[in-house]
């Protein structure tokens, strides 16, 4: 009697620390989710599907890469670089050239002719490109005030825009800091046998940009009024909205080199055709090392001259295509014979379950 005794409360014990032994586990609850058993697509990589993935590849990029690169051949591009030679002959030195771009009582009118290369359909795209302006420096790109752009009631509202925020006299600058400040202010004008060619100032910015980023009711105020002149000045009778050059401006670019629209030319250019450019070289871009661009370019449909996605598409249509050769060559030398799929981990019935 003692002993059934004994074993039942042995069992009973062994039952307890069982149950608290459950119950004090960090292993969940079985469940097909947990144990990653829901069924799911798991592709066995054969040579015939690889060859055929790497193939099919091959011929949807190839010819995508062949049409991008056609379409950026056919885009005419003039490029005329004009900073250095837009100086006076006796200034080569760096200290000159700043001091001959910062004198504000210097004529800076300079005369170009470029000579257009093939036919031009409009519209024309004039674009100015600097090289080594970095304007995605972390300092610079934080110099603004989205506020302040947009709302004429945020007008004091100059924080972030450290050093151009206030005047000497503690007034604030509107548009404040360095990207607006250092706003481009060089000038074109085209000519062609004598007779002008009108440029197109309207809608060279972002829609999205004049109606939600700068305000119909702000107008600048106490900008460039400093000692150091950065750039352009802005017109403070027009709302910013209309101040389309700040506009195109102060989206930064990502890279050293850009290039920004200008305007466009709604005539065409013929071959052979002599341009004269009247510009005022305005801009400091001497001081570091910086290069001047003008550039006149037509587009396709995929943008303006690029050979990057062309080339990019036919290197990688090109490697598939090697590969696939490669592996058919492989295969039809030394086959593997395939596994039975039936033997894999997940064909199987997990162990007691």
């Amino acid at each position: 009697m003692n002993h059934t005794n004994s074993s039942a409360a042995a069992s009973a014990s062994g039952s307890a620390d069982a149950a608290n032994l459950r119950r004090n586990s960090r292993r969940p609850k079985y469940s097909k989710f947990t144990q990653q058993e829901l069924p799911a697509c798991k592709p066995i990589l054969t040579p015939k599907w690889v060859i055929s993935v790497f193939t099919i590849v091959g011929v949807i990029f190839i010819p995508i890469g062949v049409a991008s690169l056609l379409a950026s051949r056919d885009v005419v591009e003039v490029v005329d670089r004009y900073d250095s030679a837009c100086l006076p002959k006796n200034v080569s030195h760096k200290d000159d050239k700043v001091a001959f771009i910062t004198n504000q009582d210097i004529d800076k009118n300079c005369t170009r002719t470029v000579k257009i290369p093939k036919d031009m359909n409009q519209p024309i795209y004039v674009y100015y490109q600097l090289d080594n302006f970095y304007q995605n420096h972390r300092r610079y790109v934080k110099s603004r005030n989205d506020q302040q752009l947009r709302d004429k009631n945020e007008a004091n509202e100059t924080s972030y825009c450290d050093p151009e925020k206030t005047t000497a006299d503690g007034k604030p600058i509107v548009p404040c800091g360095l990207i607006a400040w250092s706003l481009f202010n060089d000038t074109y004008s085209f000519s062609r046998d004598g007779k002008n060619i009108t440029v197109n100032r309207k809608h060279i910015s972002w829609k999205s940009d004049r109606d939600h980023k700068f305000g119909s009711d702000v107008y600048p105020k106490n900008f460039q009024n400093g000692t150091l002149i950065g750039g352009g000045t802005l017109d403070a009778t027009k709302p910013l909205s209309e101040q389309e050059d700040l506009i195109v401006w102060m989206r930064t670019a990502a890279l050293p080199t850009f290039r920004k629209l200008w305007g466009k030319i709604e005539v065409d250019l013929k071959e052979n055709d002599t341009i004269t450019i009247n510009l005022e070289n305005n801009y400091n871009t001497y001081s570091f090392s910086g290069k001047k661009k003008l550039v006149l370019s037509t587009a396709s449909w995929l943008g303006g001259k690029n050979d990057f996605l062309g080339l990019a598409y036919l290197s990688i249509g090109g490697f598939c295509f090697v590969l696939a050769l490669l592996f058919t060559i492989l295969y039809l030398i030394k086959p593997r014979k395939l596994g039975d799929p039936a033997y894999l981990s997940w064909n199987r019935n997990p162990a007691g379950r």
